[in-house]
């Protein structure tokens, strides 16, 4: 994958780092959003459309079309009647790219030739030692994507927590400047799953998105369903993490296969990623 060349100037050169400075501030997002969400935004869609190649054939189209870019970019899919899972499966909460990551004993683990601690991430020292010698599943969402998003395993909800933080990006290049995981806007649940037991369900803002919409304010015992849309972000390339405990779950085999040189692998929302851990 190739880095534009905006991201190159802004993450690369002295004066692209003032600019980043200023665009990374969470009101400079505000403003943006207010933007794309105009009605004048709408005449953007059928460029974008025809630029990233995006799939309308599925896409519910609302009476009168459009109201706007950001009305758009967060489209509903028909799935035909909800994702079909079996017991004992996870599902990829969203469409994206995955990247798998073992959690090493010291809690630190490599992603995009950047480390970052899972103490940082979490902001729990005592959440992130659940964790040791776990998974991790990195899913990169690109603008092009379908960006609302499910659950991936059934379960029941003990926690929830918001992180504010600056605004970065998620592409390689970015990755390779700043802990960008650690800086950015998150939200997650620490979910109870019926066959994988604890499980942490991230979202992670980026530059000119910081908005995380999820459907409602998550409770404590609240059931959900693998499959049941979760919500979704406004406009941007956003990542989800989900962080499963050790000997829980394993990767589904043949994903091995399609991981691609930049070691990620295109998966899509409901498609199967992984099963239980049998021993």
């Amino acid at each position: 994958m190739k880095d534009s060349f905006i991201l190159r100037f802004l993450y690369r050169t002295v004066p692209g780092r003032s600019v980043l400075k200023f665009l990374v501030q969470p009101k400079v997002s505000v403003f943006a959003g207010r933007i794309l969400s105009s009605g004048a935004s709408k005449y953007f869609i059928p460029w974008y459309i025809r630029k990233n190649h995006i799939k309308m054939s599925n896409v519910m189209i609302p009476d009168g079309g459009f109201s706007s870019f950001n009305d758009f970019f967060t489209r509903k899919i028909d799935t035909g009647g909800g994702f079909k899972t079996k017991e004992g499966e996870v599902i990829s909460p969203c469409d994206g790219f995955l990247t798998p990551v073992k959690i090493e004993k010291d809690t630190v683990f490599d992603i995009k030739n950047a480390e970052y601690s899972l103490k940082d991430l979490l902001k729990s020292p005592g959440l992130s030692e659940r964790f040791r010698d776990g998974m991790a599943f990195i899913f990169r969402l690109t603008p092009a994507n379908y960006h609302r998003y499910c659950y991936p395993a059934k379960g029941k909800i003990l926690a929830a927590r918001r992180i504010d933080g600056v605004l970065h990006c998620v592409r390689p290049v970015a990755l390779r400047t700043f802990p960008v995981f650690v800086q950015n806007t998150r939200e997650f649940e620490l979910i109870e799953t019926e066959n994988f037991g604890i499980m942490v369900q991230m979202e992670v803002g980026a530059l000119l998105v910081g908005k995380i919409k999820n459907h409602s304010p998550a409770r404590e015992s609240k059931q959900v369903l693998a499959g049941e849309e979760k919500g979704y972000f406004e406009f941007g390339g956003s990542t989800i993490i989900l962080l499963f405990e050790k000997d829980r779950m394993v990767l589904k085999e043949e994903l091995y296969g399609r991981i691609d040189g930049n070691g990620e692998i295109s998966v899509h929302m409901g498609e199967t990623i992984g099963y239980k851990y049998l021993g």
